[in-house]
C-alpha cells in the first residue's frame, strides 16, 4: 500500500520561537518522514523576530511568491492531506488565509495546528465570518485541551486532536545525579528568567518580586536572559536602580547554544511569569524542566498542563508580585524541596514531552485525521 502523501506548510527557523523550532521538529522527524510522502512549504515570511505579525504590505511580494509555491506544489501533485500550522489571529491570520483559500479551492483535507492562541480574542462580524470559513469541514491539532475555549465557537471538539509541544534533546545527556551536584544548595539561590525582554512575559513583575524579596532579606540573585524587545536595556537598567536591585539582579541579554544551557545547568529556581495573551505552550518551560529546574509561572494557556501545582512547581496568578515573591521565598528557603521539584519536573518531562513522543502523537493523529477522511 502506497504511503499517504501530506503536504505540510509549516513555520521554519529563522527567527527561532517556539512554533518554528516545532516545525523544524516535523521536517527533521524520522518517524514522521518515514511514515508519510512529505513535501514542505516553509510560512515564515520574517527573518528577524521582531518583524513577525508586522509588515503586511512591506512584504506583500514575499507573501505572493509563498502563494505562487502552494499553488504550484497542488498544481503538481495529489495529496492525502495538507497539515498547516496556522496563526491565529492579526497580521499573521490574514497572511494565512489566503493559503487556506486556495487549499479549498482545490478541495483539500486540511488539519490545522494551533501554536498560538487569540481567535477568541479577534471581534468583529468580519473576522467571524473568516473563521468560519476557515473551520469548515477542517481538523485542527492544538497544544492542551486548556487551549479549546479558544475555538469552541467555532469548532467542535470532535473535530479536534491534542498534541503538547516537545523540548529539545539538548539536555539528554544532563542526569539527575549531574544535576543535584551543579544545583546550589547553599545561597545565594540563584533564579532565573529565560526569554525575550517582553512586558508581558512578566519581566517587570519579576524585578517587584525581587524588590519583595531583597526587602524580606531573601539571599538570592536573579538572573535575566533574553533578547531585549519592549523593556529595552535602559528602562530596564532604571528599574532595577528605582528598586535598589543593582546587586541581586543582573541581566546578560541573549544567549544561545552552551552559553545559554549554562544558565540552565547552574539555576535553582525558573520564574516565568508571564501574562502574555498569546502564550500558549512555552517551550522554555519544557527546557527548565528537561534540566531538573523547579518552575513558577501562571496558568496562562496551557501551562497548567506543564506544571503540576505544588509537585514541579507553583502557579501564581498574573500580575501578582506578592504572591510571586512568596512563593519564590519557599523554594529560596526549602533546597531540598528545590531538589525534589526539580527530580519531578524532569522525570513529567521525560514521561510527556520529549521529541520521541512529540513524532509518535503526531503520527498517529495525522494517520487518524488520513483514515477518517
Amino acid at each position: 500500500m502506497d504511503k499517504p502523501k501530506i503536504l505540510f506548510i509549516v513555520t521554519l527557523p529563522p527567527p527561532v520561537h517556539g512554533a518554528a523550532m516545532m516545525g523544524q521538529y516535523i521536517h527533521q522527524s524520522k518517524l514522521i518522514n518515514s511514515s508519510f510522502l512529505c513535501n514542505y512549504i516553509n510560512l515564515q515570511t520574517s527573518k528577524k523576530l521582531t518583524e513577525t505579525g508586522k509588515g503586511f504590505f512591506a512584504k506583500f511580494l514575499t507573501i505572493l511568491a509563498l502563494y505562487q509555491k502552494v499553488l504550484s506544489m497542488l498544481i503538481k501533485n495529489s495529496y492525502d492531506l495538507c497539515y498547516m500550522s496556522i496563526t491565529a489571529n492579526g497580521p499573521g491570520f490574514y497572511k494565512d488565509l489566503g493559503i487556506v483559500i486556495i487549499l479549498k479551492l482545490f478541495r483539500k483535507d486540511i488539519v490545522y495546528h494551533f501554536q498560538n492562541k487569540g481567535v477568541s480574542k479577534s471581534k468583529g462580524w468580519l473576522n467571524n465570518k473568516l473563521y468560519r470559513f476557515t473551520f469548515r469541514n477542517t481538523r485542527s491539532i492544538l497544544l492542551s485541551p486548556f487551549l479549546y475555549s479558544d475555538i469552541e465557537s467555532y469548532v467542535s471538539e470532535k473535530n479536534v486532536f491534542y498534541c503538547p509541544n516537545a523540548g529539545t534533546d539538548v539536555a539528554k545527556g544532563y542526569s539527575i545525579d549531574l544535576m543535584k551536584q551543579k544545583r546550589n544548595t547553599k545561597s545565594p539561590c540563584k533564579l532565573v528568567f529565560l526569554s525575550n525582554m517582553i512586558e508581558q512575559k512578566g519581566v517587570l513583575v519579576l524585578l517587584e518580586a525581587c524588590s519583595i524579596l531583597k526587602i524580606d532579606n531573601a539571599v538570592f540573585e536573579c538572573h535575566f536572559v533574553g533578547g531585549w524587545a519592549d523593556v529595552s536595556e535602559n528602562d530596564f537598567n532604571k528599574k532595577v536602580t528605582e528598586l535598589e536591585l543593582q546587586s541581586v539582579v543582573f541581566a546578560h541579554g541573549p544567549k544561545y547554544d552552551d552559553e545559554k544551557l549554562e544558565f540552565l545547568e547552574t539555576s535553582d529556581i525558573f520564574v516565568f511569569p508571564t501574562f502574555y495573551h498569546y502564550e500558549a505552550f512555552p517551550l522554555v518551560t519544557l527546557e527548565a524542566m528537561q534540566h531538573g529546574l523547579p518552575i513558577i509561572s501562571t496558568p496562562e494557556g496551557g501551562i497548567r498542563e506543564i506544571i503540576i501545582e505544588g509537585e514541579t512547581g507553583f502557579l501564581v496568578p498574573q500580575q501578582n508580585a506578592k504572591k510571586l515573591a512568596d512563593k519564590i521565598k519557599i523554594l529560596i528557603d526549602s533546597p531540598d524541596l528545590r531538589i525534589s521539584m526539580g527530580i519531578a519536573a524532569r522525570n513529567r518531562f521525560e514521561e510527556e514531552f520529549t521529541l520521541d513522543k512529540f513524532e509518535s502523537r503526531m503520527t498517529n493523529i495525522l494517520n487518524r485525521v488520513i483514515n477518517s477522511n
